[in-house]
């Protein structure tokens, strides 16, 4: 392990949970605009929490198969670094966001088995980021924070032209174990550093940023 990896912490809804971060050392946060999930964050409240996060911290924001107005709204009054789709947007619809709003975009695939690697290849093609997620469960209600891992061995071996990151039921416990197999040097988690559902725990996200730099 490194000291470079870096650190995605997703569904950030507190100001507290942005500084926590920031003094953890973590790379990116995320700025979850799925309704459904217990880590939304509402525009008005993202915007807010973006304008405090300091320099250095690169603020993502999570979509769910957006309408171009959903983005339109969200884009005019947070100040993203990056979009991350983490819907079913085809590799179409990821040149489209990418050319209409002028910011970098991060696709996540879900994994379940050897037969998803091939819309990765897909995706790279066309995003500036992946996000290498497991699978949700059939009729899940969220497509990613469940807490679950795939098999990392699926792609111990794979590499592709952009950058990535592994997601996926990561934890302080694991993480060393996911670097090791699969050759990750970014990292994204969301539930297992949660006191409750949507509450950032700032112990947690300490010792998760320190596990993952391997101290």
């Amino acid at each position: 392990m490194s000291s470079h990896v870096n650190i995605k912490i997703c569904g950030v809804t507190r100001q507290q949970d942005i500084d926590a971060c920031a003094s953890a050392g973590a790379r990116y946060i995320g700025l979850n605009f799925f309704p459904k999930s217990p880590r939304y964050a509402e525009p008005l409240l993202a915007a807010a929490l973006a304008g405090q996060t300091p320099e250095g911290l690169c603020k993502v924001g999570l979509v769910v198969n957006p309408t171009d107005e959903e983005l339109d709204t969200i884009t005019q009054i947070v100040p993203l670094d990056m979009i991350q789709l983490h819907g079913s947007e085809t590799p179409e619809r990821v040149t489209q966001v990418k050319q209409r709003y002028g910011l970098p975009v991060m696709k996540a695939v879900g994994v379940a088995d050897a037969s998803d690697l091939a819309g990765l290849d897909r995706y790279a093609a066309v995003a500036d980021q992946l996000l290498v997620d497991t699978k949700p469960p059939k009729n899940a209600d969220l497509p990613g924070g469940n807490g679950l891992a795939f098999d990392w061995q699926l792609i111990t071996s794979r590499r592709w032209t952009v950058p990535w990151m592994l997601a996926g039921g990561l934890n302080a416990a694991t993480v060393g174990d996911a670097i090791r197999v699969t050759g990750a040097t970014q990292v994204d988690l969301s539930s297992a550093v949660e006191s409750a559902p949507g509450v950032k725990d700032a112990g947690l996200i300490h010792a998760f940023c320190a596990a993952a730099r391997g101290e």
